[in-house]
């Protein structure tokens, strides 16, 4: 039995990876570091060189290694082009390889991918572990764990470095933050972030303008001007401006600080971003089943808003009851005229079997074509009533996640402890900032740490398809396997934006600071509101999950747009165009929904820091355009120390008895240095295997006998022919 000896090709990705490391003032800006390894890998000569003698299998890493393909052990003159090694398209060139290696980790564990990477495979003939990264070490265990794991297993790792071994010096707008919204004559405040790297107490101007953001070739008008000494390495400065609001409309905030003569990337000294003035207050329905303590706290904090404008319908409430609101209903908005006048509604525990079959078509009619915006809190008194109701189908699919449908005593769905248990947010949890109940993210996550959490939760299945879950009730006793239950979900409905919570509790916040209940609800009826207050045009509303992205994020833009006569617009496809920070800009097509009529989505990838612009003329109309900007950020953790790590690279390698290679170029030997290649020796194995059976005498025996089987009743038809007994 034959062993093919093996090369693991391990891969950084992440999302200091993305980062550029030449003078970044060119347009468009040079190669990433993930870049140069793409090319490398999909037409480069380093797989099919290694390919000659070995195994290959290539894993990405970032937390953890994932397989991205294994390639079986191939000649050279057998490949010219396209490999022929395995059954099907999985070989090299069929592989999309920028997709594969997106830069998206949040932080680098190379210690503990090494260590499991070396005991998956110590038992293999594994000729060496090549490892391409920058080397940024930042979460986890330290590589020494797994340098004498693969002493002991006597697998060298060879590491290749890529990047600069010095951050450049480099003064940069490293955030910018103003409300999406204001109203006319309200303060409001813009927040720059100045960040810089070997620039420290040197003095800069941060300067603000403003302008129509419907143009763009407009300089604007200076709004405020700041003299800002720089930190220390990475520290980050904060300038706010206090503005005035003045006439309705979008506006575009510019932020720049001035140019230094050493700094190596001008392309980041500016960011914008887009606020709209808006003359009229939101308008919200908030409905309870009861009086809960959510409820009264919430409608309490509504009724003193003077931003916004709150109807209630209680419906337990006895007819003519009080109640702190601008109108109180005794039942469900039964006409488009007044139910289309509210931006969001908010339900706890909710009665839905109170709504008829036309009230339930309007509601669903409300969120889908007209962006309204649901909040909906789970409770223990109807949500397992009307789930299991055929008649609320509509009502069981606006929610985002799937209910529990069969009554048994296993899906009562209902859970309560005597303890509080605390919500454990998901990445994109911990990204939202309309969950943040602090201005910074530091200081969110401190604030939600600080809370003892909640007692009780609704069961239900599983999030739905599209669906994105923000946090889950962290009790052990309550989860299935590793998965906790969901607590906080949402997605979109159509044009809408519909969240979920597992139980109304949110007031158990104010135990802590009244502060944090006012930030929670104030930011999430703006979040699910937006489609509405935003719109750009009568005719369509641009849509995206959030304001703010990681490099290497999938951003996914979706759009419900209607012809002239506000009908659901029919056609295949609509165009958008992308501006990257650089300049530089894309085509996007949008394709038709095949389930919901005017819906058009597609996606694209975030791959350079800066701030994004979204533009989508309107179809049908003569200058109609939608806009959305989104900012696009490498987290702190990534950012920093982001420089080559000569020093941790190179001990990896000399102590396995591998080689550090400066460059992709080094590796392949076009430095002086001897090729990887030629480093890695040939580890395959071949095993004899005694008692084993032997195939082919086994095939030759049965040969023989068949032969003998034929022969001896050919023999007896013979006789019998003789001796005429046949």
């Amino acid at each position: 039995m034959t062993h093919v000896s093996r090369v693991l090709v391990l891969v950084d990705v992440s999302q200091s990876m993305g980062l550029h490391d030449s003078d970044a003032s060119a347009v468009p800006a040079t190669p990433s570091r993930i870049d140069q390894v793409v090319a490398q890998i999909a037409q480069g000569t380093l797989i099919p060189e290694l390919r000659a003698v070995h195994d290959v299998e290539i894993l990405r890493f970032d937390r953890t290694a994932s397989q991205i393909v294994s390639l079986k052990k191939a000649h050279l003159d057998d490949e010219p082009d396209v490999e022929q090694d395995t059954e099907g398209p999985t070989g090299r060139e069929a592989i999309d390889w920028k997709t594969a290696l997106l830069p998206q980790g949040a932080e680098t564990r190379l210690g503990e991918v090494l260590r499991r990477v070396i005991n998956d495979e110590r038992a293999t003939p594994v000729s060496g572990i090549v490892v391409i990264t920058d080397g940024s070490q930042n979460a986890g265990i330290e590589p020494t764990a797994a340098v004498s794991l693969a002493k002991d297993a006597q697998i060298p790792i060879f590491t290749i470095g890529i990047g600069s071994d010095r951050r450049p010096a480099n003064v940069r707008i490293s955030d910018f933050a103003a409300p999406p919204r204001a109203y006319p004559g309200d303060a409001f405040t813009a927040t720059a972030y100045v960040q810089a790297q070997g620039l420290a107490n040197q003095t800069v101007t941060v300067e603000l303008f403003s302008r129509d953001a419907a143009d763009a070739s407009d300089v604007g008008s200076l709004e405020g001007s700041e003299r800002v000494s720089l930190g220390a390495d990475g520290e980050v400065v904060p300038i706010k401006f206090e503005l005035i609001s003045e006439a309705t409309g979008r506006r575009t905030f510019q932020v720049r600080v001035s140019n230094l003569p050493e700094d190596r990337n001008p392309r980041d000294n500016m960011q914008e971003v887009d606020v709209e003035i808006v003359d009229r207050q939101t308008r919200v329905l908030l409905i309870a089943s009861g009086a809960s303590r959510e409820y009264r706290f919430l409608r309490n904090l509504l009724h003193r808003d003077r931003d916004v404008v709150v109807d209630v319908w209680l419906q337990s409430a006895r007819p003519g009851v009080s109640q702190d609101a601008n109108q109180i209903l005794d039942q469900f908005p039964d006409t488009k005229e007044e139910l289309y006048q509210y931006d969001a509604i908010v339900g706890f525990d909710p009665d839905w079997t109170q709504l008829d079959f036309e009230q339930i078509d309007l509601l669903e009619r409300w969120v889908a074509d007209e962006a309204g915006g649901l909040i909906v809190a789970a409770g223990p008194i109807h949500t397992g009533n009307w789930t299991r109701n055929n008649d609320m189908t509509k009502i069981v699919n606006l929610y985002p996640v799937e209910f529990q449908r069969r009554l048994s005593i296993l899906d009562d769905a209902q859970y309560g402890s005597e303890t509080a248990w605390p919500i454990e947010f998901s990445r994109e949890g911990t990204e939202a900032e309309f969950l943040w109940l602090a201005d910074t993210a530091t200081e969110n996550q401190t604030a939600w740490a600080s809370f003892d959490g909640v007692y009780g939760y609704y069961s239900v299945k599983g999030p739905k398809p599209g669906t994105t879950v923000y946090g889950r009730y962290n009790n052990p006793e309550a989860g299935l396997g590793d998965k906790m239950p969901i607590y906080f979900a949402g997605h979109f409905y159509g044009s809408g934006r519909v969240f979920y919570s597992g139980s109304g509790e949110m007031w158990r916040l104010r135990t802590l600071d009244d502060a944090y209940f006012e930030q929670f609800y104030t930011k999430l009826i703006r979040h699910v509101s937006q489609g509405r207050l935003l719109r750009g045009s009568t005719q369509g509303v641009l849509l995206l999950q959030r304001d703010r992205y990681s490099l290497g994020d999938t951003v996914v833009v979706r759009a419900q747009l209607s012809d002239a006569t506000h009908e659901p617009l029919e056609v295949a496809s609509v165009m958008l165009e992308v501006t990257r920070p650089d300049s530089t800009s894309q085509s996007l097509r949008l394709v038709a929904d095949a389930t919901r009529a005017g819906m058009y989505s597609g996606q694209f990838t975030a791959l350079q820091e800066g701030s994004y612009r979204i533009d989508l003329p309107v179809p049908e109309t003569v200058d109609d355009q939608l806009t959305r900007r989104i900012q696009v950020r490498v987290p702190d953790l990534e950012r920093e120390n982001s420089q080559r790590n000569d020093v941790l690279l190179s001990e990896i390698a000399n102590s396995t008895g591998g080689l550090y290679y400066v460059g992709l170029d080094a590796a392949l030997g076009e430095q002086g240095a001897e090729p990887l290649v030629d480093q890695l020796r040939d580890r395959t194995e071949v095993t004899k295997l005694i008692g084993a059976p032997d195939q082919r005498f086994e095939e030759d025996m049965m040969k023989w006998l068949l032969a003998a089987i034929c022969g001896a009743l050919c023999l007896e038809w013979l006789v019998r022919r003789l001796s005429k007994l046949a």
